[in-house]
């Protein structure tokens, strides 16, 4: 093969490279194009007016409002973990339970507590189960309190946690976000403070998850 004939492959390969970055800018600006034609502000989702304090990091935050009694929530969560595991660098999912009435304050209080001991990997999904698999109400101290010890939490750090100042302000905060944000239902979900997507104006479960995802790749790309 020749000198010539190698530059002009080398010009070909190039331009051939160029091409191909061409054509995929151009897909990913029509498929954002795309999803700002299809997901609409006021029908699909809402901008929060005020915005609702999620944090001082520079994360962009997908606060998941949800309660362990719901079976939506049930049937969410193993989607919403998943589509989490996806999310770009930068952008973060923050459960928070809702709170309207004293058994969901009892709920949430499970959650945190879980939190402070560190085995929220381990109990978030037994509480789930508990509720839905196993018909558990867990409305009362001591049926969390042996729910956390048969899954190696040790009573006294349980009843430690269920006691703390800390513990109940994070119940406190979490019910003062929800109140904020105006949620309707659970779940929901609600972007950077700023956006609130409910099943029932998204249409699905999926739905809620794809504009999400559209919320957070536009906070993402005004940073």
């Amino acid at each position: 093969m020749t000198a010539i004939q190698n530059s002009i492959r080398g010009i070909q390969g190039s331009a051939a490279s160029v091409w191909h970055c061409v054509v995929l800018c151009v897909a990913l600006l029509s498929g954002s194009a795309l999803a700002e034609d299809r997901w609409v502000e006021g029908q699909h989702y809402q901008i929060l007016n005020p915005p609702v304090a999620v944090g001082r990091g520079d994360d962009v935050i997908v606060t998941e409002f949800f309660w362990y009694g719901c079976g939506h929530c049930y049937t969410f969560e193993p989607m919403l973990t998943a589509w989490g595991k996806q999310l770009p660098e930068g952008a973060v999912v923050q459960p928070s339970p809702a709170v309207w009435n004293e058994p969901m304050r009892m709920h949430a209080k499970a959650y945190f507590i879980a939190e402070v001991l560190d085995v929220k990997a381990t109990m978030h999904p037994v509480i789930f189960d508990a509720m839905h698999v196993q018909r558990k109400r867990l409305t009362s101290r001591l049926e969390l309190r042996d729910l956390f010890e048969d899954n190696g939490v040790d009573p006294e750090q349980f009843d430690k946690a269920f006691e703390s100042f800390g513990v109940d302000s994070q119940v406190r905060q979490a019910d003062s976000r929800a109140r904020s944000a105006k949620i309707s239902g659970t779940p929901s979900l609600m972007i950077a403070g700023k956006y609130l997507i409910e099943t029932r104006a998204a249409g699905s479960q999926t739905n809620m998850l794809e504009i999400a995802r559209f919320l957070v790749d536009k906070e993402l790309s005004a940073r």
